[in-house]
């Protein structure tokens, strides 16, 4: 069975080493690349990938099908160039991939805020579709927040992935801003509208629900600013959905 690895990206010079080589294991890795003006490319490129370059950004989901379009492996792995295949999942997928017994397999995702892994705040285990067989699956269309759909039963690996989303409170901020714009633009394309109201209540749940509820208290002062940011990004979805 030949795996193919497909990832998408955009100034992620940062990231993209590390996460390129962990999955040195993959028959093959596509790299799509939304114009990037640092390094990606070249980085990329040196350790192997095959990369093509797209010249708009028609959202996660659509980008990633594009990716997917790419893949010539029997299965694919998709992974974000802020994650990490462990050893441990390395060996998983090797597994599974000589005897699969589904045709999609998730996983749980460990991922890190500002230097911590969170344990709690509705963060884990963030089981997540990222292994199935090429063409038995796709991406959502979805803008933001997208998904793999799978046309059968989900097999579960137990190893997990490790995903470094925010490395400090700026690149959590800055997020939080960029996936608020595209949220309301996806929300407004469907058709929702929304008042300052609805802003307040929103980003007002999302910290109890995240604090409270999901016991992110018990991730310290990193578990308040993970709610508190998630709030002000809820907040700003509906905000500026409000103004459109």
């Amino acid at each position: 069975m030949r795996l193919s690895v497909i990832i998408i990206a955009r100034n992620e010079a940062r990231n993209l080493a590390d996460c390129l080589e962990s999955v040195r294991f993959a028959d093959e890795i596509v790299v799509v690349d939304s114009g990037s003006t640092d390094e990606t490319v070249d980085i990329a490129r040196s350790l192997g990938a095959r990369v093509e370059v797209t010249s708009d950004w028609p959202g996660f989901g659509p980008q990633k099908n594009r990716a997917l379009a790419l893949a010539t492996g029997d299965w694919v792995l998709s992974l974000d160039a802020d994650e990490r295949v462990t050893p441990e999942l390395a060996a998983a997928i090797a597994d599974t991939l000589r005897a699969p017994r589904h045709d999609a397999y998730d996983m749980p995702r460990l991922s890190s805020f500002c230097g911590r892994f969170i344990r709690h705040s509705g963060w884990w285990p963030d089981r997540v579709l990222r292994l199935f067989r090429r063409g038995t699956a796709r991406f959502s269309d979805d803008l933001v927040h997208e998904k793999v759909v799978a046309d059968g039963e989900v097999g579960h690996l137990a190893p997990h992935l490790l995903h470094y989303t925010y490395p400090d409170l700026d690149s959590a901020i800055a997020k939080m801003n960029r996936y608020s714009t595209d949220s309301a633009q996806a929300l407004h394309a469907r058709g929702r509208r929304a008042g300052m109201g609805a802003a307040i209540g929103h980003g007002a749940w999302t910290f109890v629900r995240l604090y409270l509820f999901k016991r992110g208290f018990l991730d310290g002062r990193h578990g308040f600013l993970l709610a508190a940011t998630a709030a002000a990004g809820s907040f700003y979805r509906y905000a500026k959905l409000s103004l459109k």
